[in-house]
């Protein structure tokens, strides 16, 4: 399926190579600059028309080409329009240049920018370019602009941001507005660029579409159903509930069921067909108490979860939620290696010694693990990749994946799900007020009931965190787990 290209997502990197691509195929570069520029001006007349002045910041490269064209459109249409350079404007090569003696503007340098009750800044200093930390005399013009309360609209991506990973170099604007061309980068999405950009535009400048899928090898999107719809399961009229799967949730002892009882509930309301709680004796009458349409089978160790496995229509299984960390939890995941795991919480923290046993135990075969650490637990089971900083989260998420050979849920506000080939989605439609207790023991339950329906491991995990933020909108703030679980519901 051919997704929009407003919805590929594309490094700097790439996208320098689209515009390469772009001038090698004839098409004019300063044509492409003129309908970016014009783009911004439209933008800012069409969203703050009662401006006092726009004020123009103007890089040393092409976003500051950008700009030039903006100040020209602005000028043109009889606004009045403040325009300051960072360096010298005479020193730009190319289209910058040329955008530069188009524009009839009087610049400035950006040190002479007085902020004004009434200006609206246009950033056009770098874009997604930049991968160093901002110059002091960027840093001190953003801080000019933070205090003002000024509205800013960015060029590409608020500059001070890294368009790959979203993080900010040094210091970054907060746009209420941002004007990107073709495509998103990944640091639209991540945090905390996601924050930073505000109101995200995408503007087809004419670059043809061949080009730009040239490039966009479709390994990196947004988390959305197109991704992976056509892989959950479909209920023909002769669907039985074995047909759609059992799946098993580990609870804790009897003062810690609560959570193994909501994933467990997710499970189900996700579609499969038949969920059993597996409790040590200890916690039997607790649970019992607590369940209805869920079943539950004792299984105090090893040796009783071993000679359970004889049934092969024990397929997919939940494990952390309220476990417990130690070697009980090694013990039993070790145990399920040739069934769909996914592992969370206390299960994940159980391997932070020595992960190799988890990784060799899921190692060959189809991918039939999931991991769903938050930054702590990812930190746990990878620390190495977890500490290099010359890695985003998407890139972390991919490694850590590839040498798990698991689908990772690396959990956040922006969560990234990512498989052992190098498929990796953002998520972007979770809302602030998921983050509460027992959400994390939803989203594995909902996972698990995916997975015990046939979906494969990385298309569950994807369409699960989507759904859980479905469930989350749903819910409205203020939800509580057991609010979660009641608004989940299969796609």
């Amino acid at each position: 399926m051919l997704l929009p290209l407003a919805d590929l997502l594309l490094s700097p990197d790439d996208m320098a190579a689209v515009d390469r691509a772009a001038a090698a195929s004839a098409i004019s570069s300063y044509g492409l600059m003129e309908k970016a520029g014009q783009a911004v001006a439209a933008s800012a007349l069409r969203h703050f028309p009662g401006a006092l002045r726009y004020v123009v910041l103007c890089g040393p490269g092409n976003n500051g080409g950008d700009g030039y064209v903006a100040a020209r459109a602005l000028e043109q249409s009889g606004a009045e329009v403040g325009l300051f350079h960072l360096g010298d404007p005479k020193k730009l090569k190319g289209d910058a240049a040329r955008a530069f003696a188009d524009c009839p503007v009087v610049g400035e340098t950006t040190a002479h920018y007085l902020p004004r009750p009434g200006d609206i800044v246009i950033d056009a200093i770098f874009g997604a370019g930049l991968s160093r930390h901002v110059p002091d005399e960027v840093a001190a013009i953003i801080s000019k602009v933070s205090q003002a309360g000024l509205p800013v609209i960015a060029v590409d991506l608020p500059s001070g941001l890294d368009g790959r990973s979203g993080q900010v170099l040094g210091a970054a604007f907060r746009a209420v507005r941002t004007v990107t061309f073709m495509t998103r980068k990944p640091g639209h999405l991540l945090m905390p660029g996601r924050d930073l950009c505000g109101i995200l535009e995408v503007f087809d400048i004419g670059i043809p579409a061949r080009i730009v899928r040239a490039q966009a090898n479709g390994m990196t999107a947004e988390n959305t159903p197109a991704q992976w719809q056509a892989d959950l399961p479909v209920a023909d009229t002769d669907t039985h509930k074995y047909k759609r799967g059992h799946l098993v949730v580990f609870s804790g002892g009897a003062s810690a069921t609560g959570a193994a009882r909501m994933a467990a509930m997710a499970g189900l309301k996700a579609g499969a067909g038949l969920v059993t709680i597996a409790s040590p004796e200890q916690a039997l009458a607790v649970n019992a108490g607590l369940l209805t349409a869920i079943m539950l089978h004792a299984v105090d160790d090893e040796t009783a979860l071993r000679a359970w496995l004889a049934d092969q229509r024990l397929s997919t299984f939940v494990l952390g939620p309220g476990f417990g960390a130690g070697e009980k939890a090694r013990q039993f995941v070790l145990a399920l290696g040739q069934r769909h795991l996914v592992l969370d919480a206390d299960g994940i923290t159980s391997f932070r010694d020595d992960p190799q046993p988890l990784f060799d135990a899921f190692a060959d075969g189809p991918t039939r693990l999931v991991l769903t650490p938050h930054e702590g637990e990812f930190a746990r089971l990878f620390p190495d990749i977890a500490a290099d900083n010359r890695l985003g989260k998407v890139e972390k998420a991919r490694a850590a994946a590839a040498r798990a050979h698991a689908a990772i849920v690396y959990k956040g506000a922006d969560s990234v799900i990512a498989a052992p080939d190098g498929r990796a989605l953002i998520n972007a439609n979770a809302p602030s007020w998921l983050a509460t207790a027992g959400s994390g023991d939803v989203l594995a339950g909902v996972i698990g009931g995916l997975l015990a329906q046939g979906t494969p491991a990385f298309e569950a995990a994807a369409a699960a965190v989507w759904l859980h933020g479905v469930a989350g909108q749903r819910a409205g703030k203020g939800l509580t787990a057991e609010d979660l679980v009641a608004h989940v519901t299969p796609f």
